[in-house]
């Protein structure tokens, strides 16, 4: 009981300076503290498992997705909308996609009368070299 004690005196002077950067960031500026350690944590550290402040990184790491989940979400978009995107992008029209079908099979999935299939998100994901999952 007596080492419990002893060990939790020594956090709670540790804490004074660590809370700040271990605790759920509640502002703007709090989040942006974090970022700018967990940069410093990922240069420091590298690929190097065995680190001392591995932990740190890790604990830091989820404490920065959970504010950004919570106020910067991703919005989530269809597989429509992601081919329409890099269409634009690439300055492509429906007749330029004959590796996916007609132009009239490219027309049923852009109005979405129609999904794509296994084989056309393969064959847009290595044109557009994106992952299949932004398809899917």
């Amino acid at each position: 009981m007596n080492n419990i004690s002893s060990q939790f005196k020594q956090i709670e002077h540790y804490w004074q300076h660590l809370a700040g950067l271990l605790s759920p960031a509640h502002s703007e500026v709090d989040y942006q503290r974090q970022v700018v350690m967990l940069d410093f944590l990922i240069d420091e550290i590298g690929e190097n498992e065995q680190h001392p402040l591995v932990g740190l990184l890790e604990n830091l790491g989820l404490l920065v997705h959970n504010y950004e989940t919570q106020h910067y979400p991703i919005p989530t978009t269809s597989a429509v909308e992601v081919l329409s995107f890099l269409m634009e992008q690439h300055h492509l029209t429906q007749g330029d996609l004959r590796e996916i079908g007609t132009q009239g099979v490219v027309s049923e999935i852009l109005n979405g009368k129609r999904k794509l299939n296994l084989r056309q998100i393969r064959l847009l994901s290595q044109r557009f070299h994106v992952s299949p999952e932004v398809f899917m």
